[in-house]
């Protein structure tokens, strides 16, 4: 399916609680923009990328009302309460060009540091394949497990494990069946490959950039704000 139009969906109905404050925080500003606003540029920036559907609280006050951005559409849908209702409602409304079999990228909306070269990837390997993909980083830390009172039990081995990041890459309608599957088994999926991982699937792994971090905490947003500050200070010394 090589240059047929890709969609992305963007989950944007959450509150953000972790973080603090009264300001979900994909809204959170950074040089005068959202977090949003960098996530959906970064996806839309990818000559593949056709459009992209935000799914958004029922009630949202900061939703700038986008209907375009890199010169493409910005729809917008009703979420729901879990990240996966949230996916599920976006990719039952995507336009109809976007058929059973086309590649769909479901990406954090407070995940604004995607690079380029890491959705080629992706793209690429999720295109080669039935079971799609997802861009990942390997634990190079040492896991710790502990009981309830906070003591290590034991050290875990690290090999072989991945932390999941996005996007993460499906064909469109084998992720909505698998979505369905898991709401109407009562089982809350943490992301997409895990619904399809429930349907037998084995998702590629494509390892992506460590700096491909969702913003969590008030530390993450600094860290992006400085990442932005050095983006800056380049172009001016390289004009």
């Amino acid at each position: 399916m090589s240059g047929a139009d890709i969609w992305a969906v963007v989950p944007a109905a959450g509150r953000g609680t972790r973080f603090g404050g009264d300001t979900p925080k994909q809204y959170l500003q950074v040089d005068g923009q959202p977090l949003l606003a960098y996530a959906l540029d970064a996806l839309l920036a990818h000559p593949r990328v056709a459009g992209a559907t935000v799914a958004l609280a029922a009630v949202d006050a900061s939703w700038p009302g986008w209907s375009e951005r890199q010169g493409k559409p910005v729809l917008c849908c009703t979420g729901g309460g879990e990240r996966a209702d949230s996916v599920l409602a976006a990719l039952r409304v995507l336009p109809q060009v976007a058929g059973a079999d086309s590649l769909v990228l479901v990406h954090d909306a407070a995940r604004p540091n995607l690079a380029h070269d890491d959705l080629d990837r992706l793209i690429s390997v999720a295109e080669a394949g039935s079971d799609g993909a997802i861009l990942a980083a390997p634990v190079r830390d040492t896991l710790k497990r502990a009981d309830d009172a906070g003591r290590i039990v034991s050290t875990e081995p690290r090999e072989r494990l991945w932390r999941a990041l996005t996007p993460q890459a499906f064909r469109r309608k084998p992720l909505i069946d698998a979505l369905q599957r898991a709401r109407d088994d009562g089982v809350s999926v943490t992301d997409e490959a895990m619904a399809m991982e429930r349907q037998g699937r084995h998702p590629r792994l494509v390892e992506g950039r460590e700096d491909n971090f969702k913003v969590t905490t008030p530390a993450d947003l600094e860290r992006f704000r400085f990442i932005l500050s050095q983006r800056h200070a380049g172009f001016a010394q390289n004009p």
